[in-house]
This record gives structure tokens, sequence and C-alpha cells, in this order.
């Protein structure tokens, strides 16, 4: 491995592990506060560690392809988007078999916080592709 990919994936890890614990205290204080007597399929913290390591995953793959001298890292980026699509679903299989008390609460507990982890690996990637290009 080369410097400049360990170097930006210490960089990412260290913003992902930040980001990720200030998202979960304000999910879990907003739960706390407005959902308490909700009954969740999914503990908060599942969702919390599935999020984690996808977009290490994704994120991983796509610094590693532009570390070895790839330029074009879109198609990684699609794949990789499509792969954590699939893992979403797969991870909602049990959920969406089952028949879920309440439906609103359990999306809104994984797809908030999959947007926004989303939209965090989306600007992290253009950032240090950007950094990359100056």
């Amino acid at each position: 491995m080369n410097s400049i990919f360990k170097k930006r994936q210490l960089n990412f890890v260290i913003q992902l592990v930040a980001f990720c614990g200030l998202l979960f205290a304000v999910h879990s204080y907003l739960i706390y506060h407005f959902a308490k007597g909700a009954v969740t399929f999914f503990p908060l913290w599942h969702i919390y560690i599935f999020q984690i390591i996808t977009v290490l995953i994704v994120y991983s793959l796509i610094n590693y392809r532009d570390s070895i001298g790839k330029s074009e890292v879109f198609n990684t980026f699609i794949l990789g988007m499509l792969l954590k699509m699939i893992l979403a679903m797969v991870f909602l299989l049990p959920w969406i078999l089952s028949k879920p008390e309440n439906k609103g609460v359990d999306l809104a507990n994984f797809f908030i916080p999959y947007f926004l982890f989303l939209a965090f690996e989306v600007y992290s990637v253009t950032n240090f592709l950007q950094n990359k290009s100056q």
C-alpha cells in the first residue's frame, strides 16, 4: 500500500467516526424524545454499524483505485453504489418479510442515516478528487 492511500484512508476513517458519533447522538436523542414508546425492528446501533461498513468499503475501493493510478473512478463509484443498495436490501430483508409494527419509524431509522452517510461519502470522494487535480 502506498502512503497516499494510507493517509487518505486514515483521514476518512477519523472523519467517518466523528460524523457517525455525532449523527448517532442526535438520532438517539430524537428517538428518545419523540418515539420513546416505539418498538423498532432493528436496534439503532445495528443500522449505524451497517452504514459505517458499507461506506468504508465503497470509499476504500475508490481510494485504492485512485491510489494505484486509475484515473477513472466513476465506474468504481457507481458499482459501489449498486453494491451498497443491494446490501441495504439484504439488510432490510428480514424486516420486509416480517410484518413490522412501526413501518414509518423503521424506514426513517434506516433511510435518513443512509442518505446522510451517502452525502458524506460523495462529499469525501469529490473532495479528495478535487485535491488531487490541484
